[in-house]
């Protein structure tokens, strides 16, 4: 990966590309690429749908190699939801095929000076970009099925939905997976409206002719890769759990750890969990004809996804994941597996972040928009988006500007996003990673959950304060780095547990690049990339004051343990004191 693809879609005389060598971004990939591409060459003040905002597309260090969990695709720009920067996270194909066709970053600047809508094609012979409105208000399936028929099913799709067209805040950017479904998706902080805003609809990837990108060493190469994936197969999380019953074998833990937010975070746990938990859900997609595990992309070994069936046996969508069936489900007071399968397929169609969705539409139910638990009308107001009404554009905007339309005091969002599935009265430390990370309320910034929950590296009470900043902290350094390397985050389980497995990591990248890279580079890494992410907000005007939770998160107790969040303003302020 050696170069960087830029698309001005502003340039006289219509979108101009070009193709530069890495300079001064060399060594870089994924997070580290995004942020520091943004960080640098985006004003922090900047309007994030105008011309000067740009849309970074990366894959990781590892991405196109043989290397187990590579495949993940980092996307960064200032994010018009938070108003900072913002790095989202996709699995599926297109880091793999971008890597291997030599791109460490594709990048969508300027802006078009009229609505003609564009696909771009990038295959062996270099890039290009055509006019094409045929495509306007497509949904992501049937677009990704017109590609098929032009290019051939060999390719893969990065592409918005009508939410991205309509640069709507919560609009997300989807992959597709290993199938060709638009399944996998960078969903958080509204990128798929900063691409909308660049007039591009799809990017379709062909890497025919091309091959595998070679270690420079590769025996030890193969020897680390071996041990990396033994080391993740030995794990009882990435080994047997996430394999067994996806991301969402997680609704009974969180329940029952009383941090399951229900009813738009009024509770702590949901009567109807059974209904919808892992377990359920992979009996279900078993018993018509489905697959409880899937690799969302090729060199995936957790195979953490599904495809879910409808009782016909008929696809309707990849397996929802945990946040999914939380979002639409346990926090809307929704415990039919079938509707929430519907909604995760209504988001992934239209282009929306199903965490930033469920939780609007929570926010919409205590609003009387809705009943909690009434399916139907979740369904009904996701499809309002879809049509672009004004009801529909205003859910389509996310939870804080749905709350202040309709004039909701309990609005879970931090620097404008949507809190994902834990409670942070109950789990103490995600309360921090919400608060603090650069993201705006993000889980996979510094997942508390494991050690707070799981008891993966270490325990932690998760209902009390002590400890739990430097959690925070450690794990915010650690995520940053490996959303760097293309590895997918459920590594973290493994290599917080067994070093041997992160020293294999660490060998996979020595032995592929040449390097000698010890722990401490790879903390070196996560640093440098989050110091250079809060640069980015401090300039765009988020600052210490809006590292804080929504004040009825310290004000009222959740049951069952009925705790508010206890971790103080002034040590939420140390979480960066390195």
């Amino acid at each position: 990966m050696d170069k960087i693809l830029r698309i001005n879609m502003g340039a006289q005389g219509g979108p101009k590309i070009t193709v530069t060598p890495v300079g001064e971004y060399a060594g870089l990939g994924g997070r580290a690429m995004t942020s520091s591409i943004v960080s640098k060459e985006v004003d922090p003040l900047c309007h994030a749908l105008g011309e000067n905002n740009k849309l970074v597309i990366s894959p990781g260090l590892l991405s196109g190699s043989t290397a187990a969990m590579s495949g993940r695709l980092s996307v960064g720009c200032k994010s018009p939801l938070t108003g900072g920067i913002k790095e989202a996270n996709a699995g599926g194909q297109p880091s793999q095929m971008l890597a291997r066709l030599g791109y460490a970053a594709v990048v969508l600047e300027g802006k078009p000076k009229d609505d003609t809508l564009y696909k771009v094609l990038i295959n062996k012979d270099g890039a290009k970009i055509v006019p094409d409105n045929s495509l306007r208000l497509l949904g992501n399936y049937d677009l990704v099925e017109k590609l098929k028929k032009e290019f051939g099913d060999k390719i893969s799709v990065i592409s918005i939905g009508q939410a991205g067209e309509m640069k709507l805040t919560a609009a997300s950017i989807a992959c597709t997976d290993m199938e060709l479904r638009p399944t996998r998706h960078a969903g958080r902080g509204g990128v798929g409206a900063v691409m909308g805003s660049k007039g591009v609809k799809a990017i379709v990837i062909d890497d025919a002719g091309m091959k595998m990108r070679s270690p420079k060493d590769p025996e030890a190469f193969k020897d680390a890769t071996k041990r990396w994936v033994d080391g993740l197969k030995k794990h009882p999380v990435t080994g047997q759990g996430l394999p067994s019953y996806g991301t969402n074998v997680l609704t009974n833990v969180i329940n029952e750890a009383g941090g399951y937010p229900t009813h738009n975070f009024m509770w702590g746990r949901f009567v109807g969990s059974s209904k919808i938990s892992g377990e359920t859900q992979a009996q279900t997609e078993i018993d018509r004809g489905g697959s409880a595990t899937h690799g969302c992309h090729r060199g995936c070994v957790i195979k953490c996804s599904g495809t879910y069936m409808d009782k016909d046996g008929h696809y309707i969508t990849k397996q929802p994941e945990y946040e999914t069936v939380w979002a639409h489900g346990g926090n809307c007071g929704i415990d039919d597996l079938d509707s929430i399968a519907m909604l995760d397929r209504l988001d992934d169609d239209y282009g929306l972040d199903t965490i930033e969705m469920g939780a609007t539409i929570g926010v919409a139910m205590e609003a009387g928009l809705a009943k909690f638990g009434d399916a139907q009308a979740a369904i009904n107001l996701v499809k309002e988006v879809g049509k672009g009404t004004p009801l529909g554009r205003i859910l389509g905007s996310g939870a804080g500007t749905t709350g202040k339309v309709y004039g909701v005091e309990r609005v879970p969002v931090v620097k404008n996003q949507a809190l994902p599935a834990y409670d942070p009265r109950a789990v103490q430390g995600m309360g921090v990673t919400y608060a603090t990370s650069t993201m705006g309320a993000d889980h996979t910034a510094g997942y508390a959950v494991a050690t707070n929950i799981l008891g993966v590296g270490g325990k932690l009470d998760p209902l009390k304060p002590e400890g739990q900043v430097e959690l925070s902290r450690n794990l915010q350094i650690a995520t940053a780095a490996i959303d760097s390397t293309g590895m997918c985050l459920f590594i973290a389980f493994a290599i917080m547990d067994q070093p041997e497995t992160f020293q294999a990591l660490i060998d996979c990248i020595n032995s592929f690049y040449g390097l000698k890279l010890t722990g401490d580079d790879v903390t070196a890494l996560g640093k440098s990339v989050l110091q250079k992410e809060r640069k980015f907000n401090l300039a765009a005007g988020l600052g210490p004051e809006q590292d804080r939770l929504p004040e009825f998160f310290t004000k009222e107790p959740v049951s069952p343990h009925n705790i508010t969040f206890q971790v103080k303003d002034k040590d939420l302020d140390k979480v960066f004191d390195w």
